[in-house]
């Protein structure tokens, strides 16, 4: 996938959550709640996300490609909760930047500075994961 590629698909969900083929992402994204809002631990930021189980731990490790240490995703709110201010009051906003992940999607609740690093951290991860997984040439033979 190329980079504009990535890019149009993460455009893409801000544009609409219409045609996402995850009924639980979906579900998820139009009434968030307690049991479908976890929390990204990436580096020193710690932002809460919305979507089903399985697109937001693909989210997670797609993020994790891009620190050395491990991305975490937790389904309560961390002890040292959220610090900054505006990713924590975040959650009374009405709409929230979607992020296309394979056949669903996630919700960034955070301030817009952490929401555009999340996602620049997640399109990094994702140029990352296909540079893993392409087939290098074979040599001679």
């Amino acid at each position: 996938m190329s980079d504009v590629e990535d890019d149009e698909r993460v455009a893409g969900a801000d544009a609409g959550r219409d045609g996402i083929p995850c009924t639980a992402c979906e579900s998820a994204l139009e009434s968030p709640g307690r049991e479908t809002i976890s929390f990204l631990l990436l580096d020193q930021l710690t932002i809460p996300v919305v979507g089903c189980v399985d697109h937001k731990r693909q989210f997670s490790d797609v993020c994790g490609l891009t620190t050395g240490d491990a991305a975490t995703l937790l389904d309560h709110q961390p002890a040292g909760g959220v610090r900054c201010p505006g990713c924590r009051h975040s959650t009374h906003r009405v709409q929230h930047p979607g992020v296309p992940v394979a056949d669903g999607a996630v919700a960034i609740l955070g301030c817009s500075r952490h929401v555009d690093d999340v996602v620049e951290r997640f399109r990094a991860g994702l140029r990352t994961q296909q540079r893993l997984t392409t087939s290098l040439p074979s040599g001679p033979g």
